[in-house]
């Protein structure tokens, strides 16, 4: 049975899961109705989610290549895969998906941490307060069972990114941590640096 998470709530993936070895990370949103302007031009909203992995000895981002994107699908250990961009959030249920296979994660990285970043924010005026009904969900891939959600229901008016939740090993179990927490960061690059 899937557990509805509150923001700062956390779940335990794997004490009740024996087995559990593959993870769907699915994050969805919708555009917000927008009010009709004939001195711009409507530009759909590009949501990009992402993956950042978090290494154990330094608690940060050790560099580029532990960053999964619209622009490197798959980690270098193979243990993380990001199904590919949808440039509209169009269509029900997730927009897009990031698969986390947790027995293939090396020991060095302790967390893996899921943002959402619009893209080009800044250039094309668009902001988390043009995007409703956003979420992030973990599916455990063999059994096709959804394990927890967290809906994202506050105000992100003028907010460009958002880190949505957390995957993170502790005392030999998964556990996953809920987040919402808006930055202004542009892009995934500014994101990432907050990591590191």
């Amino acid at each position: 049975m899937s557990v509805n998470l509150q923001k700062g709530q956390k779940v335990d993936l794997t004490k009740d899961n024996a087995g559990l070895k593959t993870l769907v990370v699915g994050l969805g949103w919708d555009e917000a109705p927008r009010k009709f302007s004939l001195f711009s031009a409507h530009q759909d909203i590009d949501c990009d989610a992402s993956a950042i992995l978090i290494t154990e000895s330094t608690g940060k981002l050790a560099g580029p290549t532990d960053v999964v994107y619209y622009g490197q699908l798959a980690h270098k250990s193979g243990a993380i895969r990001h199904c590919g961009d949808n440039l509209t959030g169009k269509g029900d249920g997730d927009d897009e998906q990031i698969i986390v296979q947790l027995d293939k994660i090396p020991a060095e990285y302790s967390k893996i941490v899921f943002v959402v970043t619009i893209y080009q924010a800044t250039e094309r005026k668009q902001q988390f307060g043009m995007i409703k009904n956003a979420f992030i969900r973990i599916v455990d891939a063999d059994k096709g069972t959804e394990l927890c959600k967290y809906d994202l229901s506050e105000n992100y008016n003028g907010k460009t990114a958002m880190i949505f939740g957390e995957v993170y090993r502790y005392k030999g179990e998964w556990k996953f941590g809920a987040i919402g927490q808006p930055t202004t960061d542009n892009g995934i690059g500014e994101m990432a640096a907050r990591f590191q």
